[in-house]
């Protein structure tokens, strides 16, 4: 998904959402400051080594941890999306990639990170206090914004972690993508807020976020070139 292809979904989530398009634009140049002064980050072409033709999304439903528990995932690339980093390591799993508005538990970031994970690093209006404070502990970063792209700053489309990370393994080659964790239901694992210590019932905005997800998931495996698949249990 190019940024003309996002945009009409990109300003109908700020109006329904109530975001500001100049704070997701003040925070994507500020991760490119960052990124540069760092001088920890990688391009478009350097993480696309990473992704095989299968790829594993893991998202954070309350579903995830059957899944680890009872699949076999050593098939393919490993994409989790933000505080699913967590139940991955519980269960002795790295991510190769992590998507994240650094909204997960930063201590399990940083050691997947540490262990080999790549960070694809989502700047937005609500997290320049994150960005500032964790994007010079990690290495290994690739920026990402929902505003124009900027040269080292990429927009692949897609708007919560979850299925932003489906839209990143489609671009960088992955031709069958396998969502696991993605529920949508009325309950929000217990990964998805580091405050959260058991599976919860769903809020109103993540209600709205799961709409959108949703929403550009089936826009992904109607125009996108990868086979999508949700993982069943």
């Amino acid at each position: 998904m190019d940024w003309e292809e996002w945009k009409p979904f990109y300003l109908r989530i700020v109006r329904d959402m109530g975001y500001s398009i100049e704070a997701d634009r003040r925070a994507a140049r500020i991760l490119r400051a960052l990124l540069l002064e760092g001088d920890e980050y990688i391009l478009r072409d350097e993480l696309a080594t990473v992704v095989g033709r299968k790829a594993y999304v893991f998202g954070c439903g309350p579903s995830l941890e059957d899944a680890l528990r009872k699949f076999d995932f050593s098939d393919g690339t490993l994409i989790a999306a933000d505080g699913a980093t967590s139940a991955l390591l519980e269960h002795d799993m790295v991510p190769d990639i992590i998507v994240s508005d650094l909204d997960g538990r930063i201590p399990d970031l940083k050691l997947a990170n540490d262990r080999g994970a790549f960070m694809a690093v989502h700047a937005h209006g609500d997290n320049v206090d994150k960005l500032t404070a964790y994007v010079p502990l990690f290495s290994r970063v690739l920026g990402t914004t929902q505003t124009e792209p900027l040269d080292i700053v990429y927009n692949f489309g897609g708007f919560t972690d979850g299925d932003r990370a489906a839209f990143l393994a489609e671009e960088l080659g992955a031709r069958e993508i396998v969502l696991v964790g993605f529920d949508f239901g009325e309950t929000v694992g217990r990964w998805s807020k580091p405050g959260l210590r058991e599976h919860a019932p769903i809020w109103e905005s993540k209600r709205k976020k799961f709409e959108f997800a949703k929403e550009l998931l089936e826009w992904l495996e109607k125009n996108g070139e990868a086979r999508i698949d949700y993982l069943t249990l």
